[in-house]
């Protein structure tokens, strides 16, 4: 790929409220500096600051701390080649200068616009995202962020129920949800449990379609014997509960919300694909994804949220990269240690090492490939992490072929 030629190069500092901009020529001469506030206005003039200093848009690369946010936006808006680039990377940059430490906006903007002019291989250039996936991208990013306020406030109903209603824990693991919520607001102490009707637990059951569980189950273990605790403190742990209730309702009804919402993006995305993504003859990118074992909405989501780009190129370097998959070696002389990579996409790791934790139940080859690692004596992440590696190989490779998972590839009739 032909690699495009720039004569500007300026680099973005940015802060919460003011902005600074630093222009270089190709032989790394200061053009021009300037601060611009952070509002609409702002972020017009440093637009318009840029286009007025150099003599052509297509001959100016802007370099940045942070792939995303309004002055990406407002830069790709105006046709800007913009280029992003890790803020350890740039830190390393700045020792160039400064060997002391010395640390300011504008010798950062300076920093970001000359290792743009000698080093752009180390930046990454970014493209206009589709609206879908910036939109899929924060109703994820809700979604766990929901999902970790709801075991948040689990644990601590938890902890109420464990200091004078035991009992009531021994039924389910997942004592936020919505017909445990209603079970207690029935029998919110142990006396109130002697007075339930079979016919109450029953219909709450069915309500919610719970049959794993019976109401003669229920009852037995509501009645069981009370332990003994001092005055007061069942009064006290039930004002307790009753606020987490209330708040848990709420964050169970928006996680239903958010979910569903995930599921209509995916699914438009599946019924119109992004653009270059497939061809009239082709599969799309989310059909070949769904197809692979162990990828569930929620996975599916992140991945096309945090690795679209890595995605669309089929890039699984990168993809292993970001998600931690790949090790990291650290080799001198005759001394060699292989680690595991933490510099990584946390969202994107998660989701990665749950789409291999569920494949290895589903997927006899994921399984085969896991009870290999263990075999050789790697602990169980590794093994999982191992597993993960040769999915992302695997949905690359679909990717690239354009072709759906076939579990029964390769073997012999």
């Amino acid at each position: 790929m032909e690699q495009e030629t720039f004569k500007w190069f300026a680099g973005v500092d940015w802060g919460s409220e003011k902005h600074q901009v630093c222009i270089l020529d190709a032989a790394g001469l200061i053009a021009g500096e300037h601060e611009f506030s952070h509002d609409g206005r702002g972020l017009a003039q440093l637009c318009d600051w840029i286009v007025s200093v150099v003599d052509d848009v297509g001959l100016v690369a802007v370099g940045v701390e942070v792939p995303h946010g309004p002055v990406v936006d407002a830069l790709l808006d105006r046709g800007l080649a913009v280029h992003a680039i890790n803020p350890k990377q740039l830190d390393r940059l700045r020792d160039r200068f400064s060997v002391a430490g010395a640390k300011d906006d504008r010798r950062d903007a300076y920093v970001a616009a000359d290792g743009l002019r000698t080093d752009r291989h180390v930046f990454r250039r970014l493209q206009v995202s589709d609206p879908r996936i910036i939109e899929l991208r924060t109703w994820s990013r809700l979604a766990e962020e929901l999902q970790q306020d709801r075991v948040r406030l689990g644990n601590r109903l938890h902890e109420q129920l464990w200091r004078y209603y035991p009992q009531m824990l021994d039924l389910t693991d997942d004592i936020a949800a919505e017909w445990f919520l209603d079970l207690w607001t029935m029998a919110p102490v142990p006396s109130k449990a002697n007075h339930l009707r079979h016919s109450s637990i029953d219909r709450l059951l069915k309500r919610y379609r719970i049959r794993r569980i019976t109401a003669e189950a229920v009852l037995l273990a509501l009645r069981q014997p009370a332990i003994k605790v001092a005055d007061g403190v069942a009064n006290a742990a039930c004002g307790s509960i009753r606020s987490l209730i209330a708040r848990l309702r709420v964050i169970n009804h928006e996680l239903r919300s958010t979910i569903y919402k995930l599921d209509g993006i995916c699914a438009d995305l599946d019924r119109s694909p992004l653009d270059g993504n497939c061809g009239d003859s082709k599969l799309n990118d989310i059909a070949i994804l769904k197809s692979i074992p162990g990828i569930g909405r929620i996975n599916l989501a992140t991945l096309l949220a945090e690795a679209s780009g890595p995605l669309s190129r089929r890039d699984y370097q990168a993809l292993r990269t970001l998600s931690g998959v790949a090790p990291v070696t650290k080799q001198s002389g005759k001394s060699r240690v292989v680690v595991r990579r933490y510099a990584a996409h946390a969202r994107l790791g998660n989701a990665v090492y749950h789409w291999a934790r569920v494949a290895i139940q589903h997927d006899p080859k994921s399984r085969s490939r896991y009870a290999t690692l263990r075999h050789r004596g790697h602990p169980h992440g590794r093994a999982i992490r191992g597993v993960a590696d040769r999915l992302l190989a695997l949905a690359c490779t679909l990717l690239e072929r354009q072709a759906p998972f076939d579990p029964h590839f390769g073997e012999v009739g």
